[in-house]
């Protein structure tokens, strides 16, 4: 991973408590595990932030891609430590704990913050060995990943192109569907979410992204924000596709939302689309470094609230009308800083965020539109380049 991490803010902070260094113990599926060590791997490894650098602990088997791609000062073998051995002496956990022991001794390393999700057998482990094991409660390193680098939010683009190939896919399946007795049929079958779905997942393959799951609901699906839609896609009705795939290669998020409707789905359908749009603009036009979280989503608030809709600012009890907040940061997390909700903080530059508002009613079905942008010291910059349009094209994001 080609980032240029900077761990300032995280070698004060262990200056500041007195402690000699900050260790992760997870594998690659954590983010902050792969964004400090800039690797990736399926099972634990060790990674300790020094004064003096990153320094990794892996398995024989991960050594020669570790020390090739990790961003390190230096790369250990668990065989450096008789690890087998231990293990056969003393048992999985046991050998698993004097291996690592000896190396924080080995880098002169007594006392270790743990991030918040730490395993706690480790950490008991390592107390019963003599190091002091504190917790480290602010979330530092995962601040640090909010503002993106220029390569970063390189990456970020990159997926979110790969993601616009998928909807344009999407898309162009219901606008080529027939209409028959209110189903969308292509190919002589029914057109279902989950055919949708395949055709996403496809062509984001072909663009080295994958993911776990989408969103394409129609109708009363469409109502719920995170129901994943099921079954015949219907003419008359609102479709909320919502694709937030990952590129396989750089773990890096996109996140995109587009609503769509086959034939007519009513005049109060169509108003809450451009409320909707409306408010998305809203929220866009605010987004600026230095503006809070908070202030985006008022934007949207304001704009939903005047159109004579609940949001949760209005009615917090309401189950219908704008029920989440705006947006949220997106990077190697699909949901990670900074928070563009009511209780959203200050943005700065290289802070990326989805800017989604959207009206649900199950008796009218559900209306979303999302695009990233990137803030800038001047404003923001959109990363997503697709057309936003209640009526289906084959042509897509032309």
């Amino acid at each position: 991973m080609n980032v240029d991490v900077d761990l300032a803010a995280l070698r004060e902070y262990l200056a500041a408590e007195g402690l000699d260094g900050y260790l992760i113990d997870d594998d690659a599926s954590d983010s902050d595990q792969r964004y400090v060590s800039g690797f990736t791997a399926p099972d634990p490894y060790q990674t300790l932030v020094t004064q003096d650098g990153v320094h990794l602990l892996v398995s024989g088997l991960e050594y020669g891609r570790a020390s090739a791609d990790a961003n390190a000062e230096s790369v250990t073998r668990r065989a450096a430590y008789d690890y087998q051995q231990l293990v056969g002496e003393y048992g999985q956990y046991e050998g698993k704990i004097r291996t690592l022991a000896a190396f924080l001794e080995d880098h002169e390393v007594a006392s270790v913050a743990v991030p918040r999700n730490f395993p706690t057998g480790t950490a008991d482990g390592l107390r019963e060995e003599g190091h002091t094991v504190t917790v480290e409660r602010e979330n530092i390193v995962t601040d640090i990943r909010a503002t993106k680098t220029d390569w970063e939010v390189d990456q970020i683009r990159a997926s979110q192109r790969a993601n616009e190939a998928a909807m344009a896919t999407a898309e162009e399946l219901i606008a080529t569907a027939d209409v028959e007795d209110g189903i969308l049929v292509h190919d002589g079958e029914a057109l279902t979410s989950e055919r949708v779905t395949e055709e996403i997942e496809v062509t984001l393959l072909r663009h080295g992204c994958a993911l776990d799951e989408t969103i394409v609901a129609c109708g009363a699906d469409g109502a719920d924000p995170h129901d994943r839609g099921s079954g015949p896609l219907e003419s008359d009705e609102l479709i909320v596709i919502d694709i937030f795939p990952r590129d396989k290669e750089t773990g890096y998020f996109a996140d995109m939302t587009r609503t769509f409707a086959r034939g007519d789905p009513g005049e109060e359908a169509r108003r809450r689309y451009e409320v909707t749009r409306r408010a998305y603009q809203a929220g866009l036009e605010t987004v600026a470094a230095g503006v809070t979280g908070a202030e985006v989503h008022d934007a949207v608030c304001d704009v939903i609230e005047a159109a004579g809709y609940e949001t949760l600012r209005s009615d917090p009890t309401t189950e219908t009308g704008f029920i989440h907040s705006t947006g949220h940061g997106v990077g190697l997390d699909i949901h990670e800083q900074p928070s563009v909700s009511p209780s959203g903080g200050e943005l700065k530059p290289g802070h990326v965020i989805s800017i989604e508002p959207g009206i649900y009613d199950p008796a009218v079905g559900g209306v979303r539109i999302e695009d990233l942008v990137v803030v800038t010291a001047d404003g923001h910059e959109n990363l997503t380049e697709y057309r936003i349009g209640l009526e289906p094209t084959a042509s897509g994001r032309q």
